[in-house]
């Protein structure tokens, strides 16, 4: 099941934040989503998840306008995973993944067996069962972004949007959250997640988009895509990309001041 967008505009009130944005994503790929502050990368988000209702074009999937889907079909395709999330109540780990199955049960109903099972596979999948009853505000915020994957896959979306996944952890745990990531696309889920680290794009992501002032400037694979010349653009800021080690394709940019003074 493709996702394609065809041609989307859209904002707030009587301003435009994107413009006339167009690509098509395959299952199976990580996709990266770059761009500065204010570019566009939210809104984009909230016209995907159809949270906001494009003023013009498509978001399709498997070829389908999604402007007619219920939620609940919206939520057996899409699943997000905020940047954050905090909850007011000191919920265990399960019942946070359980949360997901709203989408499967009826109103009012609780959560059955099978909904448990399904849960805990989720856990497990990200190796992380082992704290199904912990306290969700008493662990890392690594294990935390772990957590939220895996109510994203509870919700048996085929789709993952991410918000910044990695943002605000430490190195182990970004390791460990998009190496998490780059497996759920292996076995056949479509990833789409947003940063603010090409670097991270280099590493992980089959393509990019890069984006500026709301509107397209690259969709290819990053070492296509991020050039000198499009992240100076999208950035504001002269950056040196460099390649590292022997392996082709593992590239990371660098302040092109620091490069000048190192070189």
């Amino acid at each position: 099941m493709n996702l394609t967008l065809e041609h989307v505009s859209g904002g707030y009130g009587s301003r435009t934040v994107v413009h006339d944005v167009s690509f098509t994503l395959q299952p199976g790929e990580v996709v990266c989503l770059l761009g500065a502050n204010g570019c566009g990368k939210t809104t984009l988000f909230k016209m995907i998840l159809h949270l906001l209702q494009p003023r013009s074009g498509y978001v399709r999937l498997g070829g389908e306008d999604i402007a007619g889907w219920s939620r609940q079909r919206l939520a057996g395709t899409l699943a997000y995973v905020p940047q954050t999330h905090t909850p007011p109540f000191a919920f265990e780990v399960r019942d946070i993944v359980l949360m997901a199955r709203a989408a499967h049960i009826a109103p009012y109903a609780s959560p059955g067996k099978e909904d448990r099972r399904i849960a805990d596979e989720a856990l497990d999948s990200l190796g992380i069962l082992d704290m199904a009853s912990a306290r969700y505000t008493e662990i890392s915020g690594g294990e935390r972004q772990l957590v939220l994957i895996a109510r994203a896959l509870a919700q048996q979306a085929r789709w993952l949007i991410l918000d910044e996944p990695a943002a605000s952890l430490d190195l182990a745990n970004q390791i460990k959250v998009l190496r998490a990531v780059g497996e759920l696309a292996k076995s056949g889920l479509g990833i789409l997640m947003t940063t603010h680290m090409p670097d991270h794009a280099f590493l992980y992501a089959s393509r990019v988009v890069l984006m500026s002032e709301g509107r397209i400037l690259a969709v290819d694979a990053p070492g296509i895509a991020l050039t000198e010349a499009t992240l100076q653009k999208a950035y504001g800021v002269p950056v040196h990309v460099v390649e590292i080690g022997a392996q082709q394709g593992i590239k990371m940019v660098v302040p092109s001041e620091v490069w000048k003074e190192h070189a």
